[in-house]
């Protein structure tokens, strides 16, 4: 993803995405807390130990279809070939067998080849004899055939440490035999959103109010099987009650999430508060739009991140930087968010300095499969409507002030 330089036209310097990014996920450490669950109640989970596989995969040789088990040393020259069926297999079954030499036995698909047939005839290619089957396709030894371990042998590595198990991991697991796994516990994420204005929907709003849309956000982007969340709601700025909050949930929390008052107004307490109450903070300007003011904090084992009041600029900035930091936390494998490519359907102009993350939507796509990115309002950090409305944020290098029409740039869609 393209960054770009860390300065605005004004004098302040500011830090570039990755830049502050880094630093971020420099004060997230990993959780250590584990516990042991069957699998089927770990789905959904973070992996916390590396996986091999207990049994060969697959644990015998199996037919990989319907049809007839052969062996290739019985087939004369041909071009025409009969065989009697001596018997069947189907999955399940123990493969034994007593069928005589120059004979076939039907099988199915999944079900174990005997130890001494090597190949496996498709039933499309066989037709069927009043004394068992012809065909005329010599089959090579080994065809149709999955060989015990042909997947992986037993003590192959399967998954490691640090994945969330979902519908592959929880059947590549099953798959190496284990019941049960060790996971990590679950995270602890404490989340409430600051200011005076803030009100729920449904209820009336007053002079100079609007509705908490940022909890809302927040409970949905969290929503998650390995969260543990606590919802604090709206705090008013009123710098005891928000102490005490905050000071309650550094005590219980692995992760602290809050939106509003990191900036530098004289309503924005958080950076002080939570320096009073023994925490090491580092409030950042950061070269993105929007999303500029960003707080990353420490107080003992739990970690802060402080994200703007608005809500789209909330948005951008949890998903650029904090679910990142989130993810290391919870002993995720960090893998960075990529974009994929696209192309603008109209030109842009815009001010240089910030890297930017612009909603957009999908207007077609180009003779090779791109998306084609329609541009929407310049004005945005406030609408969050517009949020709902977009199918993704193209991201606008630092640098760049102008883009002309079928240019390429990264887009990371929703």
């Amino acid at each position: 993803m393209a960054d770009g330089c860390a300065c605005d036209r004004n004098t302040h310097v500011y830090l570039t995405v990755s830049e502050a990014l880094t630093r971020g996920l420099s004060a997230a450490d990993t959780i250590t807390g584990t516990e042991v669950l069957p699998l089927i109640d770990a789905i959904g989970r973070v992996l916390a130990e590396d996986c091999t596989s207990r049994v060969d995969m697959p644990a015998f040789d199996n037919s990989a279809m319907d049809g007839y088990a052969i062996r290739t040393c019985d087939l004369g020259d041909g071009p025409l070939f009969d065989m009697p069926v001596a018997g069947r297999v189907a999955a399940g079954d123990s493969g034994a067998h007593d069928a005589p030499a120059g004979s076939a036995l039907r099988i199915f698909t999944g079900a174990p080849v005997p130890a001494d047939f090597d190949a496996v005839l498709m039933q499309e290619d066989c037709e069927t004899t009043a004394d068992g089957i012809r065909f005329t396709r010599r089959p090579r030894p080994g065809q149709h055939i999955r060989c015990a371990g042909e997947d992986l042998k037993a003590g192959g590595p399967v998954l490691r440490k640090g994945c969330e198990i979902g519908a592959r991991e929880a059947a590549a697991l099953a798959s190496a035999g284990y019941g049960q796994v060790t996971v990590y516990r679950k995270l602890r994420v404490t989340i409430f959103s600051t200011g005076n204005e803030l009100r729920q929907p449904g209820e009336e709003l007053g002079p100079g109010q609007i509705y908490n849309s940022n909890r809302y956000m927040l409970r949905a982007l969290l929503d998650n099987p390995w969260i543990d969340l606590i919802d604090k709601g709206p705090v008013q700025d009123n710098p005891d009650l928000l102490e005490k909050v905050l000071r309650e949930a550094c005590d219980t929390s692995d992760l602290i999430v809050t939106t509003g008052g990191v900036s530098v107004g004289d309503e924005d307490h958080m950076p002080r508060l939570f320096s009073e109450i023994g925490g090491q903070a580092d409030v950042m300007k950061v070269a993105m739009k929007p999303g500029k003011p960003i707080m990353f904090g420490r107080r003992g084992a739990a970690l802060y991140v402080g994200l703007p009041g608005n809500p789209v600029s909330a948005y951008v900035t949890w998903q650029i930087i904090g679910s990142q930091m989130m993810a290391r936390r919870a002993g995720l494998h960090h893998v960075p968010r990529m974009p994929e490519q696209a192309v603008l359907a109209e030109p842009l102009e815009r001010r240089a300095g910030r890297q930017e993350y612009r909603p957009v939507y999908i207007d077609g796509l180009t003779s090779d499969g791109m998306p084609r990115l329609r541009l929407m309002a310049a004005s945005y950090s406030g609408r969050v409507a517009l949020l709902a409305q977009a199918d993704g944020l193209a991201v606008i290098p630092a640098e760049t002030e102008t883009m002309a029409a079928g240019e390429a740039l990264d887009f990371l869609r929703f």
